[in-house]
C-alpha cells in the first residue's frame, strides 16, 4: 500500500542493449569482413532494478540477495514479449520485482534507441534523451536515457575501457533508463552523468553491483512537497537539486523554459501554441532526440493551467511512425530525417521543425489556421522580446567560479528566475485570451453561454474562439472555472482586474457599451444607430460586460504589469545527508535517522518565523517516519500541517497510517490528545459518502413543454437573463398575464429569441461624437423610442441609467430632457394632431421651467411605465443610499420592454405592468426615510449579488490597510469580511466597496465569529468546531485549529500583551476557552467555564469577559470566575438571555443587552449585583448586538415599523446610538427590513450593520 502512497524519486532503473549472443555474432562477423558497423541490432532489456531493494526483517538476507534482487532479462523474442511477462520473467525465475504498470516494457528498448542500435569501430560520446509514458488514464511516467559505449571482446559481451586485441576495437551502445513518476529531467540527467563517471572505471564483474547501488541511492531520495522547499543531495562529484512544484496540481519544473525562445521567434511560438489550443495533429522534428521531449514539455507548461487531453508521444522510434496515421489530435516527436517522408505520406499535420525554427503543414508551407487574438499576441511578443535568455550575457560582470558546483548553483539561480518570468508571460497570454470567459458563466446551473461569448469577440477573432471552444482542453479549463478553482489563472485574472471591472462587480449593472468604450472602438467613421438599440439588454449576471476592454492592448498590458513584476517567493534549499557508504538495512536506517534529526533541527529553527516552510519540514519528516514505520511520529507530524499548511495534507497516506496502527499504537495514540483528534477525524471523514466533483457543463436548450413557476425560474437563470428569483417570479406573472399557471414553450422561445437578438444588437451601438461628449463616460444608452414629435422638435427619446435625452433628427444633436432624480411629475395626456388627438407623455422636471411633451403614440404607455419605474428607483436609491435599487429598476424596465416586444399588443402593457416594482412600493408601502437616517447612512452594499436570493449577513469584520510584507512598498487596501450562510465568505475592498473576492469557502458549516491579527491573518470560528486561518495576502485558507470539540462561538485577542506575539483566545459553546500563541499556533492554556452555553468572549484592559447567556463572567488570570453579572430579576421569569455586552474600563461600566428586553442595563464594576441604570430603547423588541465607537454605544435592535402610530406588522430593525455621558439615545436609525445580526466599526469612522436574509444587505453609517 505504501508504494503507491509514498512519493519516491525512482520507479525503476532499466538497462537496455544487445544480447551477449548478438554481440558475439557481430564480433565474429567483424573479424571476418570488417563491416559489422552497418549491422542493425535489436535492443533488448537486460536488467530491471526496482524498489524495494532491502528487506526490513532480515538484514543478512538482504545483504546476501543484493545480486539477486535485480531483474535480469535474457533474450526474448519480440513477438512473445509482453508487459505481463516482463513483470514475472527473470533470471532463474526467482523473485517478483515490481515494475511500473504504466510503462510499456515492450516498447522501451525501441524508445531507448529510437534511431536503432548500431555497433561502432570507435567509442562515441555518451548521449542523453528523455521519454514520457502516458497510460490510458492520462497518468504520466518520465524517463531519462543515457546511451554509452563499451568495447566488445571475444568470449564476453563487452568490456569497459581498454583491452588488447590484434583486431580493431569494436564498440556497442548500451542504455541506462531511469524511470520516475516525476519529471526531474535535469536532476536525473545529472545522476546518470555521475553514474557514467563511475562506469568508466568499472570492471565487468562489478557493473551490475554499481547499477544496483546507484538504483538504491535514488530510491532513498524523497520528493519535496509542493511549495518553495527544494532538496539538495550530493552524488559525487556533483551537487544535485530536486526543485519542488509550486502548484500541487501541476508537476515540478526541472528544465530550461527558454528553450522554445532559443529555437523560435515569438510569432512562430505563438503559432505552435495556437495549434495546440485548437487541438491539431502536431509533430515535432529535430536531429537531436533530447530536444523533442524538452520542447514538448515546455509547450505544455506554457499552456498551464490548461491540460492536454490527447495522445502524447514526444519520441517516436523509427518503427513507430505509423502512430502518425492516428485520426485524433496528438503531439508527437520524430527525428528530422523523417520530415520529408512524413510530409509526403500524411495529411493535415502541423510540422514543427525545432532545428530550423519554422512551422508548416504536410500539405503546404502556409498554416491556414486562425491565430491567437492580436492584442494578446502583441502583448506576448513584447514581453518575450524583453527576456534575457543568454546566461553568459548576464554573467560577464561576475567573477569566474572556481568550483563546478558553485557555477552550477549560479546557473540554477539564473534559470529559476528566468523560468519564473517565462511562466508569468505565458500565463498572462492565457489570461488575456480567456479573461472574459467568466463573464459568460452561470455558476449555479453550470452553464457556459458560448454563443454570447462568441458574439462579444471581434469578427476576426471569432473563428479562433469558435474552434477552441469545441476542444477538450478548453472544456477541462471550463470545468475548473465553473468549480471556482483558485489556480494561477484565477489569481492572475483577479489581481489584474482594472478598477472599472472591480467597480462593476460591486453592482449588478445591466451593461451596454459605455461612451468611453464607443470612442475606443470607433475607427474613424460615424456608424448609424441600431434600429433596435433600446430594445436589448446584456446579460444580467453582475459580471464584466460582453465587450469590456476587449480591444485595448494598452489596457491589458498595464493591467498585467503589477502581477508580472511581483517578486517570486524565496526558495529554501534543504541538504539531505550524504548517502551511506554501505547500503545495508542498518546503514539505510541510520541514514533515515540522521535525516529525521536534520529535519528536527530545521523545524526548530523556523518554528516561529515561516509557517509555510515549517509545514514542508513537517511533511518531509512525516514521510521519513512513515518509511521507518514510526507511525505515531508520522501522524504527529502530519497533524501539525493543520496549523501550518493544510493544502499539502496527505489525506490518503494519513488514512492508511490510521488503518495500519497496531493495538498498542492505538492505545498510545489515545493518550495523546492531538492524535486522538486526528484519528477520530480521519474515521469520521472515511465514513462520509464520497462526493464527486461537479464535472458536467450544460448547454442551454429551450424548453419543449409548458413551464410551471419553479421550472421557469430555473430556465431563466440558466439562460442568463436574470438571476434574482423575485424578479423572475414577476416575469412569470407577466408572461402568463395572470391567466395561466404555466408559460407556454412557444412564448418562452419568442421571449428568449427577442432577448438574445436585441442583446447582440447592443454590441454595435454607436452615437455621434457630439452626443457622446455630452454624456458621462460610464453612461450607456438602454432604449431609444421611434422618431416622434416633441415640444423641443423631432427626434428620438433615449434612456440611460441616469437620464432621458432627445436625439434630434436631421443633423444629430443632443437635448438633455431630465435626470431621473429631477423629475417632479410624469403623466399621460393627449395632443391634437389634425382632426384627432393622439396619446402623449408629459414630464415636469426641476431642471427646466417648461414642460416636456412627446407624442409617443402607441409607445406612450410603455414609456410611462419605464420612466415612472426609473424615477421611483432613483428616489429609493437616494433615500436608502442603495445603488442596487437603481440597477434593479433598470432590470425591471428592460424586462418590460422585452415583454411588450414579444406579446400581442392588446395584452402587452397589462403584462408589462406586472413587472413594476419600485413605483408600487413608493405609492403603497414605502415610508419616508427619517432625516437622521438619511444624514447618517452613507452607502449600502449587497454581499449576495452573485446569488439568486439574499443571504443572512452573520458576521462582519473590518481589517485596516497595510503594506504587503515587511519590505514591500505595495499597499494592501482595507477589507470588509462578510460571513454568509454555509461557510461562504465574501470580501470587499473597503476603499471602494467593490467586491474583491466573490466567494471564499470556509469549510461547509456556518462561520460564527471572525478576528483579525497583525500577522496578516484572519481567524474564523465555525459551527463545525474548527478555527480556520486566512492568509490576507494570498486570500487562501491553509491553516486550521482543531482543538475545540464543539461549536466555536467567540474569538478575541489580548492587545495589551507585551511580547512580540499576540495572545489570542477562542471559546466554544461547551464552556471551553483556549489561549493561543498566535505565532506558533500552540495552545498555551486551557480554561473551562461551567455554564449552559458560552456565547462570546471579549478582552477589555487585559481582562477576559465572557457572555454565558444567563450571566456575564469576569475571569481571573488563572481562568477561574472572579465576578459575575446575572440577569435582572424582572427578566428571569422571561425566556430572555444576555445577547451582548460592552465593557468601558475607564468608566468602570458594563453595558448589557438582552434578546427580549427593550432596555439596556448599565452596571458599575464595583457593584455587579444590580444595574446602576436602565436606558429605554423606544420602538424595539430586543437587542441583538452592540459595539462601542468613540464616546457612543451603537446598538442593533429588533423592531416593528409603524405607520401613523400603529404597528404595520413589518419587521424593521433599528440602530440606536447611545451617548456614553448622558446615557440617552441620540439617534434612531432605520436600518434594514430584517433583524440586525452584526455590527462592526471601521476605524471609528464608520459603523457597518448586517441583516438577516429577508434584507441581506450591509449598511454603512458615518460616525460623528
Amino acid at each position: 500500500m505504501t508504494d503507491c502512497l509514498l512519493p519516491s524519486l525512482l520507479e525503476a532503473c532499466v538497462v537496455v542493449g544487445a544480447s551477449s549472443e548478438k554481440l558475439q555474432e557481430v564480433y565474429q562477423a567483424f573479424k571476418s569482413d570488417r563491416n559489422a558497423e552497418s549491422l542493425l541490432l535489436e535492443p533488448e532489456i537486460l536488467h530491471v532494478l526496482a524498489p524495494p531493494f532491502l528487506s526490513r526483517t532480515a538484514e543478512n538476507e538482504a545483504l546476501k540477495s543484493r545480486g539477486k534482487r535485480h531483474r535480469s532479462f535474457l533474450r526474448k523474442k519480440k513477438e512473445h514479449l509482453s508487459s505481463e511477462q516482463d513483470a514475472s520473467y527473470g533470471k532463474g525465475g526467482s523473485q517478483d520485482v515490481s515494475v511500473p504498470k504504466n510503462v510499456d516494457l515492450m516498447a522501451l528498448p525501441q524508445l531507448c534507441f529510437p534511431g536503432g542500435l548500431r555497433v561502432s569501430v570507435e567509442e562515441k560520446t555518451e548521449q542523453f534523451h528523455f521519454l514520457v509514458f502516458t497510460d490510458v488514464f492520462g497518468n504520466k511516467t518520465h524517463g531519462v536515457v543515457m546511451q554509452y559505449y563499451r568495447q566488445i571482446l571475444e568470449g564476453s559481451s563487452y568490456q569497459n575501457g581498454g583491452g588488447s586485441s590484434k583486431f580493431s576495437k569494436l564498440y556497442s551502445p548500451f542504455g541506462v533508463c531511469i524511470i520516475s513518476k516525476y519529471p526531474y529531467f535535469t536532476a536525473l540527467k545529472d545522476c546518470l552523468s555521475c553514474l557514467l563517471f563511475q562506469l568508466r572505471s568499472c570492471r565487468l564483474p562489478d557493473l551490475e553491483e554499481r547499477l544496483k547501488e546507484f538504483a538504491i541511492k535514488l530510491s532513498l531520495l524523497p520528493i519535496p512537497p509542493p511549495g518553495h522547499l527544494h532538496l539538495m543531495f550530493q552524488f559525487n562529484p556533483l551537487t544535485i537539486v530536486l526543485p519542488s512544484r509550486e502548484d500541487k496540481n501541476f508537476p515540478a519544473i526541472d528544465l530550461e523554459l527558454h528553450l522554445p525562445f532559443l529555437c523560435f521567434r515569438p510569432q512562430q511560438l505563438l503559432l505552435v501554441l495556437s495549434c495546440l489550443l485548437q487541438e491539431q495533429r502536431v509533430v515535432l522534428f529535430s536531429a537531436d532526440w533530447a530536444r523533442l521531449t524538452l520542447m514538448a514539455e515546455c509547450l505544455f507548461i506554457f499552456l498551464q493551467p490548461l491540460t492536454w487531453q490527447h495522445p502524447y508521444v514526444p519520441v517516436l522510434a523509427r518503427g513507430m511512425l505509423d502512430f502518425l496515421m492516428a485520426p485524433t489530435a496528438f503531439l508527437m516527436g520524430c527525428h528530422l530525417s523523417h520530415l520529408t517522408e512524413v510530409a509526403t505520406e500524411t495529411d493535415d499535420l502541423i510540422l514543427v521543425n525545432i532545428d530550423q525554427g519554422n512551422v508548416s503543414t504536410s500539405l503546404s508551407d502556409a498554416i491556414d489556421l486562425p491565430e491567437i487574438p492580436l492584442a494578446a499576441a502583441d502583448c506576448f511578443i513584447q514581453r518575450s522580446q524583453s527576456l534575457q535568455i543568454h546566461f553568459d550575457l548576464d554573467q560577464y560582470h561576475s567573477a569566474s567560479c572556481m568550483d563546478i558546483n558553485d557555477q552550477r548553483a549560479q546557473r540554477r539561480a539564473w534559470q529559476q528566475k528566468l523560468n519564473n518570468e517565462i511562466q508569468r508571460i505565458a500565463l498572462e497570454l492565457l489570461v488575456n485570451v480567456f479573461r472574459d470567459v467568466s463573464s459568460h458563466l452561470n455558476y449555479e446551473h453550470r452553464v457556459f453561454h458560448s454563443e454570447e461569448f462568441l458574439k462579444s469577440r471581434d469578427p476576426d477573432e471569432q473563428l479562433f474562439y469558435r474552434t477552441v471552444l469545441d476542444t477538450h482542453i478548453f472544456h477541462s479549463f471550463l470545468r475548473d472555472r465553473l468549480n471556482k478553482k483558485m489556480d494561477m489563472f484565477a489569481q492572475m485574472e483577479l489581481s489584474t482586474r482594472s478598477e472599472m471591472q472591480k467597480m462593476m462587480s460591486a453592482v449588478e449593472l445591466q451593461r451596454r457599451p459605455t461612451m468611453q468604450e464607443i470612442l475606443t472602438k470607433r475607427k474613424g467613421s460615424v456608424l448609424g444607430l441600431s434600429k433596435r438599440l433600446g430594445m436589448s439588454l446584456p446579460n444580467l449576471r453582475g459580471y464584466q460586460t460582453l465587450s469590456f476592454d476587449r480591444n485595448s492592448l494598452l489596457t491589458r498590458i498595464m493591467m498585467s504589469n503589477s502581477a508580472l513584476k511581483s517578486p517570486p517567493n524565496p526558495i529554501t534549499v534543504f541538504k539531505l545527508p550524504d548517502f551511506p557508504v554501505s547500503l545495508s538495512f542498518i546503514s539505510v536506517h541510520a541514514y533515515y535517522s540522521e535525516l529525521i534529526q536534520l529535519l528536527g533541527k530545521a523545524i526548530f529553527s523556523v518554528q516561529n518565523e515561516n509557517s509555510a516552510l515549517l509545514a514542508r519540514f513537517y511533511y518531509l519528516r512525516g514521510f521519513i517516519n512513515t518509511l521507518c514505520s514510526r507511525r505515531l511520529d508520522a501522524l504527529s507530524d502530519f497533524q501539525n500541517l493543520n496549523k501550518t499548511d493544510t493544502t499539502i495534507f496527505p489525506t490518503h497516506l494519513v488514512s492508511w497510517l490510521v488503518d495500519s496502527l497496531q493495538q498498542d499504537e492505538v492505545q498510545q495514540a489515545h493518550r495523546r490528545p492531538e492524535l486522538k483528534r486526528l484519528i477520530f477525524k480521519v474515521k469520521v471523514d472515511n465514513e462520509k459518502p464520497v462526493v464527486q466533483a461537479e464535472n458536467h457543463i450544460k448547454k442551454f436548450e429551450l424548453p419543449q413543454n409548458p413551464l410551471d413557476r419553479d421550472e421557469f425560474v430555473r430556465y431563466i437563470q440558466e439562460c442568463g437573463i436574470v438571476k434574482d428569483a423575485a424578479t423572475i417570479h414577476r416575469l412569470f406573472d407577466a408572461l402568463t398575464n395572470g391567466q395561466h399557471n404555466q408559460v407556454d414553450p412557444e412564448v418562452f422561445r419568442v421571449f428568449y429569441t427577442f432577448w438574445k437578438e436585441t442583446e447582440a444588437e447592443a454590441q454595435d451601438v454607436n452615437l455621434p461624437s457630439e452626443v457622446i461628449s455630452e454624456l458621462d463616460d460610464s453612461e450607456c444608452v438602454y432604449k431609444l423610442s421611434s422618431c416622434v414629435k416633441t415640444s423641443h422638435g423631432v427626434g428620438k427619446i433615449a434612456l440611460t441609467q441616469k437620464r432621458l435625452f432627445l436625439l434630434t433628427e436631421g443633423r444629430p444633436g443632443f437635448l438633455d430632457i431630465t435626470k431621473f432624480r429631477d423629475i417632479q411629475e410624469v403623466k399621460i395626456a393627449t395632443a391634437p394632431f389634425l382632426l384627432v388627438r393622439i396619446p402623449s407623455l408629459r414630464i415636469r422636471t426641476s431642471s427646466r421651467p417648461e414642460l416636456f411633451e412627446a407624442n409617443l403614440k402607441m409607445e406612450t404607455e410603455l414609456w410611462y411605465l419605464i420612466i415612472t419605474e426609473m424615477w421611483a428607483g432613483r428616489k429609493m436609491a437616494d433615500q436608502d443610499k442603495d445603488p442596487h435599487y437603481m440597477t434593479q429598476a433598470l432590470t425591471n424596465v428592460l424586462l418590460m420592454d422585452a415583454v411588450v416586444g414579444c406579446l400581442h399588443p392588446h395584452k402587452s402593457i397589462s403584462a408589462a405592468s406586472k413587472l413594476v416594482y419600485f413605483n408600487k412600493i413608493i405609492h403603497e408601502v414605502h415610508m419616508m426615510v427619517p432625516k437622521s437616517t438619511s444624514e447618517t447612512l452613507k452607502h449600502k452594499i449587497n454581499p449576495s449579488l452573485d446569488l439568486a436570493e439574499p443571504q443572512t449577513v452573520s458576521v462582519l469584520l473590518y481589517t485596516p490597510g497595510q503594506l504587503r510584507g515587511k519590505n514591500s512598498q505595495r499597499v494592501m487596501n482595507p477589507k470588509l469580511w462578510v460571513a454568509l450562510s454555509g461557510g461562504r465568505v465574501v470580501v470587499f475592498d473597503a476603499a471602494s466597496w467593490s467586491m474583491q473576492q466573490d466567494c471564499l469557502q470556509i469549510g461547509e458549516a456556518q462561520v460564527t465569529c471572525m478576528m483579525g491579527l497583525i500577522q496578516d491573518q484572519v481567524w474564523m470560528g465555525s459551527l463545525d468546531s474548527v478555527i480556520y486561518i486566512i492568509d490576507t495576502n494570498s486570500m487562501s485558507c491553509n491553516k486550521q485549529l482543531t482543538e475545540h470539540r464543539h461549536e466555536v462561538t467567540g474569538l478575541s485577542v489580548d492587545t495589551k500583551e507585551q511580547n512580540n506575539s499576540q495572545l489570542a483566545y477562542s471559546c466554544s459553546c461547551d464552556g471551553t476557552i483556549l489561549q493561543w500563541d498566535s505565532t506558533s499556533l500552540k495552545v498555551k492554556r486551557q480554561f473551562y467555564l461551567s455554564c449552559d452555553r458560552l456565547c462570546s468572549i471579549r478582552f477589555y484592559d487585559g481582562i477576559l469577559w465572557c457572555c454565558c447567556g444567563d450571566s456575564i463572567v469576569e475571569l481571573k488570570k488563572s481562568g477561574t470566575p472572579q465576578r459575575r453579572i446575572v440577569l435582572p430579576e424582572d427578566l428571569r421569569s422571561m425566556p430572555s438571555c444576555f445577547s451582548c455586552f460592552v465593557v468601558i474600563p475607564e468608566h468602570g461600566q458594563v453595558w448589557t443587552g438582552c434578546s427580549d428586553s427593550v432596555e439596556l442595563c448599565l452596571w458599575q464594576t464595583n457593584n455587579l449585583k444590580h444595574p446602576h441604570k436602565r436606558i429605554s430603547l423606544p420602538g424595539t423588541s430586543g437587542v441583538t448586538c452592540m459595539i462601542r465607537v468613540k464616546s457612543q454605544i451603537w446598538v442593533g435592535c429588533r423592531g416593528w415599523s409603524r405607520v401613523g402610530g400603529f404597528c404595520d406588522g413589518q419587521l424593521r430593525s433599528l440602530v440606536l446610538v447611545v451617548d456614553l455621558d448622558s446615557f440617552t439615545v441620540t439617534k434612531e436609525l432605520l436600518a434594514h427590513s430584517d433583524s440586525i445580526q452584526t455590527l462592526c466599526s471601521a476605524e471609528d469612522r464608520y459603523v457597518l450593520s448586517g441583516s438577516a436574509r429577508r434584507d441581506g444587505k450591509i449598511a454603512i453609517w458615518q460616525v460623528e
